[in-house]
């Protein structure tokens, strides 16, 4: 799956300067979360714009439960196109979606799965 089926799979996207404003933040502190690793960005459109799921962001801060999530599906080898696809892929397991499940509160779950993916 690409860039293009990615952005198909998230409705709703945010650039880096949207989600300084809704986490009323600069965008330097953007930066610093994507460079910690709290958040991840894809490169979309023509002009590869880094833009971040929209669903990441709740009440005005970063989903509490996603960099924890995120070390884990690194640990397990996956790029960032990749967690946001898996993030974002149903899954009639759950059912429904990580993102979904981590927005519920259910991170436990959703990290035993992906640290399961490593291995």
């Amino acid at each position: 799956m690409g860039v293009t089926e990615l952005e198909e799979l998230v409705s709703d996207w945010l650039t880096l300067p949207d989600v300084a404003e809704k986490l009323n933040v600069s965008i330097t502190k953007v930066h610093s979360m994507l460079e910690e690793r709290a958040l991840v960005a894809v490169r979309l459109g023509e002009r590869k714009i880094r833009s971040i799921p929209a669903a990441f962001i709740v009440d005005g801060a970063v989903l509490d439960s996603l960099k924890g999530t995120i070390s884990v599906l690194i640990d397990a080898g996956y790029n960032d196109v990749e967690m946001v696809r898996w993030l974002f892929t149903a899954d009639d397991s759950l059912p429904g979606r990580p993102v979904d499940a981590l927005r519920e509160g259910r991170k436990t779950e959703i990290r035993r799965r992906a640290q399961a993916l490593g291995w």
